[in-house]
């Protein structure tokens, strides 16, 4: 059964601080890769990321083409790329 209820102008947000589009959507935003892979196909091979978004889970995370990932969004590989030579030098140094 509905009730009638008494809006308080109080509680209500202008839309302008929030920052929400016309369309009423946003744009995530990666945050971390956690893995990637290589899959072979009949021809070729396809080098795919798991990336962790913003405001999802680790289970909740999807796999992406990694060249698609490095030109929409070339600072996850940076880091990336910094990691790996830190873990090179220190292989070399044993």
């Amino acid at each position: 059964m509905l009730k009638k209820c008494m809006g308080d102008p109080s509680f209500i947000i202008p839309t302008e601080d929030i920052g929400i589009k016309d369309s009423l959507s946003y744009e995530d935003i990666p945050v971390q890769i956690l893995d990637c892979q290589v899959r072979k196909l009949r021809t070729k091979e396809v080098a795919s990321i798991k990336v962790l978004w913003r405001n999802q889970f680790v289970e909740e995370a999807t796999w992406e083409a990694e060249e698609d990932m490095k030109k929409r969004y070339p600072h996850l590989f940076e880091t990336a790329e910094v990691l790996d030579q830190g873990t090179n030098s220190l292989l070399s140094t044993f």
